[in-house]
């Protein structure tokens, strides 16, 4: 399995919502996650929440991990 190239520059809020709306992470949205994160000096509080959000559906079980 080979790693992809640039990641795909979206927001977010719309990877926060892909991961909800199939109630899974995998391997690509915690490398977007990551990738948004590290782009930005600053994490606004509207960002936290959504990653707040995302931590507590995976530990609430909401969420399921997947590769």
């Amino acid at each position: 399995m080979s790693e992809q190239g640039a990641l795909p520059n979206i927001s977010l809020e719309v990877i926060v919502e892909r991961i909800f709306s199939g109630r899974q992470i995998s391997r690509i949205h915690q490398k977007l996650l990551m990738s948004v994160q590290l782009s930005n000096n600053l994490i606004s509080d509207a960002e936290k929440q959504l990653l707040d959000r995302v931590f507590d559906g995976l530990e609430r079980g909401f969420l399921k991990v997947v590769d």
